[in-house]
């Protein structure tokens, strides 16, 4: 069901944005945890009912019935009030932003500007999955709660709805349909739709200057997803070996056997009962981050990067390019002798509320080739000559064996005895790196036109010894972009020339509208359609 509404005010200049509705059982995925625990309640207070009435035989068919009658009463509120909060909920999309408009007593309508779009994601929980629907979330710039959630859709209505979003954000433009036909004096104007009818009340008119003149439907034409390479996936072997690998099944392990040596010793069953919360919580954990990263596999099309995983609750992101704003490179002491890696993003709108864990990770676990492979994801040149020995020696090296990195004096040991060698900065045409870390390898890459501002810091013992941390600033999110304790005059000159690099990369910025170039690989031509038209 949709209604067009006009976007200006009487004089009908404006095209008609097409209000569409959900999916008509959206308030019942939505809210099917707070009913089942409703009806839980109600059937617990009726038994117990029925257990008082008992000691009083000609009440209990009352009771009986009068329970069966609360119980209905109660599905009747729920399913009007479902259907209620369907009616009042519908979403529209036009060439500069999506809309939610909600609620039954208060009334909200969100926008979500589709040129601060950075990120769109198909979300299926396991009762949506069951009935092949699916939310849309459109993260956009702005701070925290600022994205806009769409659903529950049919599945392939939330795909072609992200691919209508993608495209209009990336600036491709609708086609016109070639049919015109007068439109008298002192009447509306009517359309001609692309199969030959008249456009119905769904498709936006945009009447000429003359008021008499001929008018041309604009009508969008159906979005298709645009193609995709497969760039790596993780096994779910592979995901099972690097969690039996964390330092905290280790503990976890240790701890269980110590405290069942020490229950058959003493007999004390109690210690044993009173560590089941933290057995509980490691393995909440390891199953959540499991279920979480299953199946994870990323791809590249034009539409930016495509990211999907989940067990129970699946997930597709999309992540347009150049929406990526940091993004780290970890390696834990476990995974050393695998040479695995585990690579997290920042993006502009994740990292402000709470969500799924996974979110920002744009590689679970792999080894060094899919680490790069990700990295060029985001980042397909460095502008570095040499940009394989560049990260090399940004993953593995130290200061014995640097030829690119400035690290930190030999006086920073005190502070840092560990990792003192590693921590360090090197600088590409397009990136800035920072390293640091031995027991857990850390390598943060930052593109110069995404940063957001670079400071120091210097605490007491650091001005004893002439250290200073440098801190790049960058969107919330989990990865941190600093190169600590090093020379202060090291970190003043960077500071002063990295500033210089990121005015000069915002300045020679490509345009948001970043799907122009490659819009007929996101949707085949119609026939006839010129170089215009299909943008």
């Amino acid at each position: 069901m949709s209604a067009a509404e006009p976007t200006s005010g009487a004089t009908g200049t404006a095209p008609a944005r097409e209000w569409r509705r959900v999916h008509p059982i959206t308030p019942v995925v939505r809210g099917w945890a707070a009913i089942a625990v409703l009806l839980f309640v109600l059937g617990q207070q009726a038994i117990e009912s029925l257990e008082y009435a008992g000691e009083v035989v000609d009440g209990v068919t009352r009771v009986w019935w009068l329970a069966v009658l609360v119980v209905l009463v109660v599905l009747a509120v729920i399913f009007g009030v479902s259907a209620l909060a369907w009616r009042m909920t519908s979403y529209a999309v036009d060439d500069d932003a999506a809309h939610l408009r909600k609620g039954i007593l208060f009334r909200q309508q969100r926008h979500a500007r589709l040129d601060r779009l950075q990120a769109v994601d198909v979300r299926q929980p396991l009762l949506a999955r069951l009935f092949g629907l699916a939310e849309l979330t459109l993260e956009v710039a702005g701070g925290s709660d600022s994205g806009v959630v769409i659903g529950f859709l049919r599945l392939d209505d939330a795909k072609q709805l992200r691919a209508e979003l993608l495209a209009r954000a990336a600036g491709v433009k609708a086609r016109r349909a070639g049919g015109t036909v007068p439109s008298p004096a002192g009447s509306s104007p009517v359309g001609i739709a692309a199969d030959g009818g008249p456009a119905g009340p769904d498709v936006a008119t945009e009447p000429s200057p003359a008021a008499t003149g001929p008018v041309v439907a604009e009508v969008p034409p159906p979005a298709e997803e645009a193609p995709e390479n497969l760039v790596y996936e993780v096994p779910p072997g592979r995901l099972v070996v690097s969690l039996l690998r964390l330092p905290a099944v280790w503990v976890a392990l240790a701890v269980l056997v110590a405290l069942v040596v020490f229950v058959l010793v003493t007999r004390a069953v109690g210690v044993l009962v009173s560590m089941l919360p933290v057995a509980f919580g490691v393995a909440t954990f390891l199953f959540n981050r499991f279920a979480g990263e299953f199946g994870f596999r990323a791809a590249i099309s034009p539409d930016g990067i495509r990211l999907r995983h989940g067990l129970l609750e699946t997930r597709a992101q999309t992540i347009p390019p150049g929406r990526v704003q940091a993004l780290e490179l970890t390696q834990g002491f476990w995974w050393r002798g695998k040479d695995w890696w585990r690579i997290k993003v920042n993006v502009a709108g994740y990292g402000g509320e709470e969500q799924n864990a996974t979110q920002n990770v744009l590689l679970p676990v792999g080894p060094r080739s899919e680490a790069m492979a990700a990295l060029w994801l985001v980042l397909p040149d460095l502008g570095a000559e040499d940009a394989t020995e560049l990260l090399d020696e940004a993953l593995t090296g130290d200061a014995r064996t640097d030829r690119f990195f400035t690290t930190s004096p030999r006086r920073a040991r005190l502070l840092d005895p560990i990792s003192w060698r590693r921590n360090g900065f090197a600088v590409a045409d397009r990136a800035l790196l920072l390293r640091g870390g031995r027991l857990t390898r850390r390598l943060s890459v930052v593109p110069h036109e995404r940063t957001q501002s670079l400071g120091l810091e210097q605490g007491p013992w650091q001005r004893r010894r002439g250290l200073t941390t440098f801190a790049v600033h960058s969107t919330p999110g989990p990865v941190t972009t600093r190169a600590h304790h090093l020379d202060t005059p090291d970190a003043q000159h960077l500071l002063a020339e990295q500033s210089v690099r990121a005015r000069a990369a915002r300045s020679h910025q490509t345009p948001e509208r970043w799907m122009e170039r490659v819009a007929p690989l996101a949707r085949p031509a119609a026939p006839g359609d010129g170089p215009e038209d299909s943008l």
